[in-house]
């Protein structure tokens, strides 16, 4: 048996540390997920995900990196600008799930250095043959530029509102949004929203449209076509987005509050 159990109540951060060398590498992955979850503030734990991040040994078939993007997306969660340099290093790594996770850490984690490095890979967005995504994870370098509020970046996610990918397209829109506050953005989401006939894109798309903060979107929420659940984060989201711009809880973020009480 091993000495570290799947409970998150019988594992400490220091467990966790020592469990990310450990010869079993489904150990490895889980304390990189348990680490990023409740290792905020712990000593050590940001050090051993960095250096985490230069495993070689968790490998799938295809010469991905599994332990390294659940560090890479552990890192982001931390909230630690120690992890900024080694993140932006993991641009280069051959592993696009890697690349996209340490796009979004760099994004959550708000530190200027990461721009010149997340800029160049707007120009990745190529489709690869075989594969579901473009040569670069745009989508989560977009969301990281809006994030650190990079409006240099807009000309270029315009183009990719055209682009042949229709998440690559809902991520443009969500941060030309956030990056400009113009409504055609906004109501770029909604019309799509409202021609949308999968319900897992239905979904994405809510998501997407309480990531950007557009409060006209409050009512298209409630009446999509999706699980309550689903409609209540988007709303969660689209009020905490607003009011990182307007402290002051307007008419119509109180608006949005009634409309999470209705569902509730």
């Amino acid at each position: 048996m091993h000495d570290l159990q799947s409970g998150p109540a019988l594992l400490t951060p220091a467990q966790a540390v020592a469990n990310l060398t450990h010869p079993d590498l489904s150990l490895r992955y889980y304390a990189a997920w348990w680490l990023g979850k409740f290792g905020r503030g712990e000593a050590g734990v940001v050090p051993a995900l960095v250096a985490a991040l230069e495993d070689e040994e968790d490998r799938t078939e295809l010469g991905g990196y599994p332990l390294r993007r659940n560090a890479a997306r552990a890192l982001g969660r931390l909230g630690d600008r120690q992890a900024v340099p080694p993140l932006i290093l993991c641009l280069d790594c051959p592993d696009f799930y890697v690349r996209e996770a340490a796009a979004q850490s760099l994004g959550a984690l708000g530190d200027s250095r990461a721009v010149p490095h997340l800029l160049p890979l707007l120009n990745g967005s190529q489709l690869v043959p075989g594969r579901p995504h473009p040569a670069q994870p745009v989508e989560a370098v977009m969301v990281a530029l809006a994030a650190l509020g990079v409006r240099e970046a807009a000309p270029q996610m315009v183009l990719l509102l055209e682009h042949a990918l229709p998440r690559v397209r809902r991520a443009a829109a969500r941060s030309l949004y956030q990056l400009t506050q113009d409504p055609v953005y906004g109501e770029h989401l909604l019309q799509v929203l409202a021609q949308e006939p999968d319900l897992k894109a239905r979904r994405t798309l809510l998501l997407d449209l309480g990531a950007s903060g557009y409060l006209p979107a409050a009512e298209a929420i409630v009446a999509a076509a999706v699980e309550n659940s689903f409609k209540f984060m988007a709303l969660k989201s689209l009020l905490e987005t607003h009011l990182q711009r307007h402290p002051d809880l307007s008419p119509e973020g109180v608006k949005v509050l009634g409309l999470m009480d209705r569902l509730l």
